[in-house]
């Protein structure tokens, strides 16, 4: 058994998930996976699902939804995957090798060992640790993460990453069901509500690299929703509506 769950969402990543998993499971500490897989048409999912039966029914798992519902619910449906079992360390990671595999013993050391509640894989908190990324889109983000900081006071640089480790006593704390958003937004809304319900969070530096393989999954609708979103949840938390889960009405 593994106190740790990495949790991988999906749709087309045929060219990346085995070698993903494979690398995970090739580190040093033990950690389990659970990809949630929105009906790749790919085959994405069979690819799992032999790697399941053929090698590690023990430590890799899947959850398969009916079509392609959004990253942030992807995301809150391993969450509560990983809740009603016993996991006390629930990491997020995208499948296509721009977070580096290796950087998940960073994140856990600096919640396990360190004593933090939550650590990001932060491309910004020293420089701009970004590659082959075109300059529009580097910029873009950073900037994003500016206004984020600028609206809701987060003193987190990476406001966006989606490199995220969270002890369990933080996921169970939030409401998720009371979670609004689903691209960009959604990362920053966990990350706000963390620290707003008194949460403590390291940013750990790591090198974000693009895809090489298959294709990004990115649109305008996810950067609208953030620039909007912020101002909701600073609105939110002004009038008191962020709340831990045990205690709101």
């Amino acid at each position: 058994m593994s106190d740790s769950l990495v949790i991988i969402p999906t749709y087309k990543e045929k060219e990346n998930i085995e070698s993903i998993i494979r690398t995970v499971f090739g580190l040093e500490k033990k950690f389990h996976i659970l990809v949630v897989d929105d009906n790749s048409p790919d085959g994405t999912a069979s690819i799992v699902h032999k790697l399941i039966e053929e090698e590690y029914s023990d430590r890799l798992f899947i959850e398969e939804r009916k079509g392609k519902l959004g990253l942030g619910t992807a995301y809150i449906h391993g969450f509560k995957w990983a809740l009603a079992r016993s996991y006390e360390y629930i990491f997020e990671m995208d499948a296509d090798f721009s977070h580096n595999p290796k950087d998940l013993i960073r994140l856990y050391a600096a919640c396990h060992d360190e004593g933090y509640d939550l650590s990001v894989g932060s491309r910004y908190s020293s420089g701009v640790n970004v590659v082959n990324w075109p300059m529009g889109r580097v910029l873009m983000s950073y900037f994003a993460s500016w206004y984020v900081r600028l609206i809701t006071g987060l003193k987190i640089m990476d406001t966006t990453a989606g490199f995220v480790c969270y002890k369990r006593k933080v996921l169970a704390k939030i409401d998720l069901d009371d979670v609004r958003f689903k691209g960009y937004a959604f990362q920053i809304e966990m990350k706000y509500t963390s620290i707003v319900l008194g949460f403590k969070c390291k940013e750990v530096s790591v090198i974000f690299i693009n895809r090489r393989l298959g294709t990004s999954k990115m649109d305008s609708s996810i950067f609208g929703e953030a620039f909007f979103g912020v101002i909701i949840l600073r609105w939110r938390n002004i009038t008191g509506r962020i709340k831990p889960k045990s205690v709101r009405i």
